[in-house]
């Protein structure tokens, strides 16, 4: 660095890796890097890494010249960002655990704490596929299925329960799922599902999502129905969000998105469908990938000094 910036310490907490960047106000990322996630370790230990991890962030900023002024970090699962707390982690092992209060009080730097999907979202909204607009939907379609709610230019939370969009059902027939209904959304159109559901008929594995893709469009008559399926779920659970909240952009992340236009086109015919007095929303695949994480963690770091 040749100049002395203001920076924040940025961690996006996953089941696998700690993603960390250090960031400025102008979201500019001066450094990046990832640690493994010590979940096999236990949730303390988890709670140690992030706090060592962000640690050795801030000193490299520093030690760069730059300012540290806090911290931001985001973690899966049920979070209640105003309350500081993560309810329930299931692959992490936490619940209702003060998470905020532990880590601030150890790195002695202001902490903007969040959900990892909402952050990701709220870097969508202001930085990435739905900047310039004030009501937005951001669903990350990936072994799990979520959602992260900007409404009027607010992002949704209501104590930590708001966006599972995963879990609205489908088909009451269908699949059990983890949470104790059937025929929840992830079932049927997360890329875990859709893996799943061609093994079962075909006997043979997918390397991910996106090999059903392109499958489906090279001829495959199983595919095709596994992610045609798909869409049709997929779409039937963003029919009942425009219909509640009638954003302006419904913004596609995650490995199932990864396939673009397989994925977007035949899933804004089957909402299109759907629709009949709704705003239509645009869909979009999502701009920032798996670093919209990092850059919510890094926007709330910045507006919890501010």
């Amino acid at each position: 660095m040749t100049t002395s910036p203001e920076l924040v310490v940025a961690i996006d907490v996953g089941g696998t890796r700690l993603k960390g960047a250090l960031v400025d106000a102008a979201a500019h990322r001066f450094h990046e890097e990832t640690r493994s996630t010590p979940r096999d370790q236990g949730p303390d230990a988890v709670v140690d890494a992030i706090v060592a991890f962000a640690t050795e962030l801030a000193e490299r900023g520093r030690r760069a010249g730059g300012t540290v002024s806090g911290a931001g970090v985001v973690v899966p699962g049920l979070v209640d960002e105003s309350k500081g707390v993560a309810i329930l982690s299931a692959n992490l092992g936490w619940r209702d655990l003060p998470l905020r209060s532990m880590i601030e009080s150890r790195l002695a730097l202001p902490l903007g704490f969040g959900q990892d999907v909402r952050a990701g979202g709220l870097a969508e909204f202001r930085l990435g596929a739905a900047r310039g607009t004030v009501t937005a939907l951001f669903v990350p379609v990936g072994t799990g299925i979520g959602a992260a709610m900007v409404v009027d230019g607010h992002l949704v939370s209501s104590g930590g329960l708001a966006g599972e969009i995963g879990h609205v059902a489908v088909d009451p027939a269908g699949a059990s799922c983890g949470c104790g209904r059937r025929g929840c959304l992830e079932t049927v159109a997360s890329a875990a599902a859709v893996m799943r559901r061609y093994a079962e008929r075909t006997g043979r594995a997918a390397s991910g999502g996106g090999e059903i893709a392109h499958l489906a469009v090279s001829g495959d008559p199983v595919a095709r129905m596994v992610w045609d399926e798909a869409v049709d779920a997929l779409a039937a659970g963003l029919a009942t969000c425009t219909t509640l909240l009638a954003p302006e952009v419904i913004v596609l992340g995650g490995g199932l998105a990864e396939s673009g236009g397989l994925l977007l086109d035949p899933l804004r015919g089957a909402l299109d469908a759907r629709l009949t007095f709704e705003r239509r929303p645009r869909l979009a695949r999502a701009e920032l990938g798996d670093r919209a994480g990092a850059l919510g963690a890094a926007l709330l770091a910045w507006e919890r000094l501010r």
